[in-house]
């Protein structure tokens, strides 16, 4: 049985690049990093529990990416570059056959985004994945939660709905061929953050927030911030290449309530419309204008002819049932 050290030294001990942000990593006390000059630190931390974010027996290579990834996705919404990161891990035992796989699905995707793991804890207990990730962005130019403005066009960026629609095959909510499952759940178990977008949105979106816990109350948490209301398109949200075979009453309730979707919900004055199909070509991206923003506060749904839809849209709850 390994070590605590021996685990973190053969799993998560890199050398440290030439060009890395923190002037000391893995191994002390305490990570040293140095933010550049002009930017502000953006922070972050996700809990991930097995049984409640994740499966029993998850594959643990897609589960080192997602755990890292939904991250990231903090970052994107705030528009800021990934610098650094740190891991603490409970673990019912020290298994090379899980360990080798999840630092290799965890590293992989931060090597992509230059975001270095400068160190962290671990300990015995069942399985609990923490991250806090660190960022950085421009004084004044993140994207902020409470910067929604009336007239505002609302964006979503890529697809939602596919990874509510494997939860739904997984927990036999509806019966899915093999390959639609399947198609479907690499959206759930290894989700893109969308960083590139949210940094080239500087300058240009007013408020944004990733949609990690379903669209209507991730929006709906911009809107309160923010002290305005919406009216949305339901019909005119991009469904995720999957679902959108599926039935339209199906279409609305996963693209509305739908869950890890990881993609970036955001506001931008009418006005800067071609420069946000810039920066979403920039970052290889697509975007879908799919509402506005309103001075009179509440969510209203509209379908595709502007007529209102009696939809009761729901969100994850973390203390939920």
């Amino acid at each position: 049985m390994l070590s605590e050290f021996e685990l973190i030294s053969r799993y998560f001990t890199r050398p440290m690049a030439q060009d890395s942000r923190a002037a000391l990593g893995v191994g002390d006390d305490c990570a040293l990093l140095t933010p550049a000059p002009g930017m502000q630190l953006a922070v972050s931390t996700d809990m991930l529990v097995e049984g409640r974010h994740f499966f029993p027996h998850a594959d643990p290579y897609a589960l080192g990416h997602k755990c890292l990834a939904v991250n990231l996705s903090d970052l994107a919404a705030m528009g800021a570059q990934p610098i650094a990161f740190t891991l603490a891990l409970a673990l019912p035992e020290a298994r090379d056959d899980w360990l080798a796989p999840f630092s290799q699905g965890l590293l992989k995707l931060a090597d992509e985004h230059g975001c270095e793991l400068i160190g962290g804890d671990t300990t015995k207990g069942p399985l609990t994945i923490s991250i806090t990730v660190f960022g950085e962005v421009p004084f004044t130019q993140a994207l902020r939660r409470d910067a929604a403005r009336d007239g505002d066009d609302i964006w979503i960026s890529g697809s939602l709905g596919d990874a509510r629609l494997a939860l739904a095959g997984y927990r036999k909510e509806l019966t899915l061929d093999a390959d639609v499952q399947h198609a479907a759940a690499v959206r759930m178990h290894q989700p893109t953050p969308r960083v590139a977008l949210g940094m080239a949105l500087r300058g240009i979106a007013h408020a944004a927030i990733d949609v990690s816990d379903g669209l209507a109350g991730d929006l709906g948490h911009i809107l309160a911030r923010s002290r305005v209301g919406a009216r949305l398109d339901v019909d005119a949200l991009p469904a995720g290449p999957v679902l959108s075979t599926q039935a339209q009453a199906l279409r609305r309730t996963f693209t509305l309530s739908g869950g890890d979707d990881y993609e970036l919900c955001f506001t931008a004055p009418q006005s800067r419309r071609e420069q946000v199909l810039a920066a979403a070509e920039q970052a290889g991206v697509e975007v879908t204008r799919a509402g506005v923003i309103e001075s009179v506060p509440g969510l209203r749904l509209v379908d595709a002819g502007g007529e209102p839809l009696d939809l009761t849209p729901s969100s994850f709850d973390h203390f939920s049932s």
